[in-house]
């Protein structure tokens, strides 16, 4: 079973490969404690890998191994079976307003100050 802030963290590993933990700890608003033990976690599963930043030796760059991104497409089919469930007796028009309720709640969270 993978949570959802661990899929979180799989999807911007994938999406940004070479991202930090402070990286992805920016893009997907989780805590630091919390990014950090998913990595770590992840890395033991073998799922993720890090390499040393070339310039800043301190910073461990996060890349999914081929066995974390056989993990996120798997939870990408389950991610998109609940959503058709979701969309399911939704007309157009409703999928529409809802589409754009989140998109305009994803935007307004972004800005929010930390």
């Amino acid at each position: 079973m993978v949570t959802h802030p661990q899929f979180v963290v799989l999807t911007m590993a994938s999406a940004y490969p070479r991202l930090s933990n402070a990286d992805i700890t920016r893009l997907s608003m989780l805590t630091p404690p919390t990014v950090s033990v998913i990595v770590g976690n992840r890395k033991r599963a073998g799922l993720m890998s890090s390499t040393r930043h070339k310039t800043h030796g301190r910073i461990q760059q996060l890349e999914l191994t081929d066995a974390g991104r056989k993990k996120l497409k798997s939870c990408r089919r389950h991610v998109q079976a609940a959503e058709k469930r979701l969309e399911s007796g939704l007309s157009p028009d409703d999928l529409d307003v809802v589409r754009k309720w989140l998109a305009g709640v994803a935007v307004k969270n972004s800005d929010a100050p930390e």
